[in-house]
């Protein structure tokens, strides 16, 4: 992943982590999912990037989940 992306949203459900995935795509912005939960124990976040010029529509689109 380039060091010029920028998370915008957090959560330690990978359902709703894909449900915004989806959202931002179906509206062709490009995302990446980083699952940094442990497999096991489930403890940890699962972030969502997008780059610079998409953070305020993603943020906009995905503000309700």
């Amino acid at each position: 992943m380039e060091s010029n992306w920028t998370n915008i949203f957090t959560t330690s459900k990978l359902y709703i982590a894909e449900m915004g995935k989806a959202i931002l795509e179906d509206n062709d912005i490009e995302v990446i999912v980083m699952n940094k939960q442990d497999s096991f124990y489930l403890i940890g976040d699962i972030e969502i990037y997008v780059k610079p010029e998409d953070v305020i529509r993603a943020k906009f689109l995905i503000n309700d989940l």
